[in-house]
């Protein structure tokens, strides 16, 4: 049963995204890869300032990471071959945020 729900889930983004199979495995490693790289990078630059672990510590790295997640994402997503669509993506996930409509 699981595996049903899975597949289903990879169909309806590969037809989302309007990618093949191959491009849909591309554009989730970069998804993984990105979003580890961010968080690397975000501890990283966390150790180099002055704060100690607490409330304060947790709101500027969610702040450092909403910043660094796009650039790691496109940095990623060169090597991926797949930089127009998380240009097009990020673009789209701005203009949500900004409150336009697609």
């Amino acid at each position: 049963m699981q595996r049903y729900k899975a597949s289903y889930m990879f169909e309806r983004l590969r037809n989302k995204w309007k990618v093949n199979g191959f491009q849909l495995l591309l554009i989730l490693c970069t998804f993984a890869i990105g979003g580890s790289l961010c968080g690397y990078v975000g501890r990283k630059i966390m150790a180099l300032l002055p704060l100690e672990k607490g409330a304060i510590w947790i709101i500027v790295y969610i702040l450092i990471v909403t910043i660094l997640w796009p650039m790691a994402v496109l940095l990623v997503s060169i090597p991926f071959g797949q930089f127009s669509f998380f240009k097009n993506y990020i673009r789209r996930i701005g203009r949500r945020m900004a409150g336009k409509k697609d």
